[in-house]
Order: structure tokens, then sequence, then C-alpha cells
């Protein structure tokens, strides 16, 4: 036999032998040390996320559409002065988290507990004066009685926005919303309550 065909004989051979040392030397290295991963039931808020969310400010959480037709009259003495405006509104139901109490947010394990201020009104000023149509007037009428009217019409807006069904829908919104977001920053259980 040739040096050349015992090289081919014998380097494979070499190779699959050096492999087997080499893997059994790694397993009997490797038996010694392991890998372990825990985890951990407690998650925690850091005080740069408690700012995040209370930085979102004035959430919304419904809109209400409301149009009034206020009508008033002032009687004469020989003929009665007529002023019939309707008025166009939008009432933005939602959280302020400008207004939330110290300890407003609490973890416990992997439960978040929040207590938000409650569902309200966000601005007063939702009546859009420039969509405000006078639909009949007579007379001469003053600046304190179209803000008279203003006033009558902003009333009657909030007793139909601020309605005890509205409030709730807009708690229930406030609610998915909120266990969304803490779902998302690793929260199993989140339990949330409005203040009274």
């Amino acid at each position: 036999m040739t040096i050349r065909k015992l090289t081919h004989f014998w380097l494979p051979v070499a190779i699959v032998a050096a492999a087997v040392v080499l893997t059994v030397y790694l397993l009997r290295k490797g038996a010694d040390s392991y890998v372990s991963i825990e985890t951990g039931d407690k998650i925690e808020i850091t005080p740069e996320q408690i700012k995040s969310i209370r930085d979102i400010g004035q959430w919304e959480f419904l809109s209400v559409s409301d149009e009034e037709l206020i009508d008033t009259v002032r009687r004469g003495f020989f003929s009665d002065d007529r002023l019939s405006r309707i008025y166009y509104g939008t009432m933005r139901l939602g959280v302020d988290l400008g207004k939330v109490n110290e300890g407003w947010i609490s973890v416990s394990g992997d439960t978040v507990m929040l207590v938000l201020p409650p569902v309200g009104l966000l601005d007063d000023r939702f009546i859009d004066e420039a969509q405000t149509v006078s639909f009949f007037e007579s007379g001469k009428w003053s600046a304190q009685d179209r803000e008279a009217m203003y006033l009558r019409a902003q009333r009657r807006m909030r007793a139909h926005g601020l309605s005890p069904q509205n409030l709730r829908i807009a708690e229930n919104h406030a609610d998915a919303q909120f266990r969304q977001l803490l779902h998302v920053m690793g929260f199993q259980h989140v339990i949330v309550r409005f203040s009274r």
C-alpha cells in the first residue's frame, strides 16, 4: 500500500475519532454547569411609567353631540319680541389624569390597581358658537340676553350629555382602555376603580 492510499483511509478515521473525543470532553465539562431560567410573579412599575401614564392628561372616552333650540319671548305693550336660536355642541366625556390622588396606582405581584378621577366633562366650552344659528329674531336683543340663552342651551346639553347611561358607557370604555394599556406593559391582572 502506498502512503497516499493510507492517508485516504486513516484521515477520515482520525477526524471521526477526534470529533468523538471532543464531544465526550465537552459533555463531561458541561455536566457540571447548567442554565436556569427563573420567573418571578412580581412586576414593578417605574416612576417613569407612572409619569408617562399621567402625562396623557385628559383622556376622552365618549363624545356626545347635541343640538338645542332655545326660544325666548319678551312681552311688549304693542308687540312681543322673540328670539329663537339653535345651538350645536359636542361634549367630550373622559378622565383628567391631572386630578389623580396620591397613590392612585399600586402594584401587588402581577396585579396593578388604578383609582381614577370620576369620568366627567373635559371642557365646559363645548358649544360651537360658530355654528349657532338665529332661527327667528324680532326686536332688539342685548349681549346679556344672548348670553342667558347660551347658558340655557349649555344646561340642557349637560343634562342630556351627562346622563347616568353616558357616564357608565364612558367608564366602561375607560376601564377597557386602561386594562389594555397595562396588559401591554406586562400586568396580567388590572383593577380599575373610579373615585367618587
